[in-house]
């Protein structure tokens, strides 16, 4: 019964680093990989691979919440205006389009890339590396006018490009998914409020695509313990994000992405030392 409460008590932790992490652009994969390292579930190898994917989908529903009125593309109110509407139905096919780079790779590299780069130390130099890239960026930008400043105005090819960027992302965890989407939606002139908001929509079909191959590899023979920890680890997810993503686009009104640049190269940096020092595995 101790050994049960400890576990749920360590799948709260999960869930608050995952809520807080899979929105602000700083890894959530890199510091789930990370937080495991120091406090490890008391799991199969085979649950806890499934477990740092499928907990983002609490995550998820927070921005299916949030957006609601952005996203969901039938209205029944207004008689007078029709069920359909198109401006939402052509966002959701610009995310598709966005979605296709990854889900190729993802689908077809899973289990390499996993063996790869799911490690400590991969993870700190993408976070080094993608700290840098926002902190050009971001003086690259200072004083330019976005040209791009609704979702609307969002074209197909520019979807592909930012679908690409999140490409990067899939790779190399550590890099930030929404990170890596933001970065390349700047890049292109996308305004700050709008990347963020294509980023989220985006995580939608993405993180339920790859928790559904995650299931279907883990299958879904759970024991007790283990649904436990998994409905636990989502429900504290979905419950954090719904304030860190209202708190992100409130920042991001009067405020740069540069001191997640900063925070992401000292985390990487760290985590480098306590790799060397045989404090955490590499």
């Amino acid at each position: 019964m101790i050994e049960s409460m400890i576990e749920l008590l360590k799948a709260i932790l999960f869930g608050i680093v995952e809520g807080i992490t899979e929105w602000l652009p700083v890894s959530s994969t890199g510091h789930m990989i990370i937080l495991d390292e120091f406090i490890r579930l008391d799991c199969t190898p085979e649950f806890l691979e499934m477990f740092l994917v499928v907990i983002q989908l609490g995550a998820i529903m927070a921005v299916v919440i949030l957006f609601w009125n952005k996203i969901f593309p039938f209205q029944f109110k207004d008689r007078s205006k029709p069920v359909i509407e198109m401006d939402k139905i052509m966002l959701w096919l610009k995310i598709v389009v966005a979605c296709i780079p990854a889900a190729v790779v993802g689908l077809l590299f899973d289990d390499v890339l996993e063996a790869l780069f799911y490690h400590a130390i991969p993870v700190a130099l993408a976070l080094i590396v993608f700290g840098v890239a926002f902190i050009v960026v971001e003086q690259q930008n200072k004083g330019k006018e976005p040209s791009i400043r609704k979702l609307k105005d969002i074209s197909f090819k520019a979807a592909f490009l930012i679908g690409v960027f999140q490409l990067i992302a899939a790779v190399f965890p550590g890099t930030s998914r929404s990170g890596a989407t933001i970065v390349g939606a700047l890049l292109i002139g996308v305004s700050r409020s709008v990347a963020a908001e294509f980023t989220f929509f985006l995580a939608i079909p993405v993180m339920f695509g790859a928790s559904l191959l995650k299931l279907v590899k883990f299958g879904l023979s759970f024991t007790t313990l283990e649904a436990g920890v998994l409905i636990v680890g989502m429900l504290v997810s979905f419950l954090v994000s719904l304030f860190v993503i209202s708190f992100l686009m409130d920042y991001i009104k009067k405020h740069d992405f540069q001191i997640f640049g900063w925070y992401r190269i000292v985390l990487g940096v760290i985590v480098i030392i306590l790799g060397f020092c045989g404090v955490i595995t590499v």
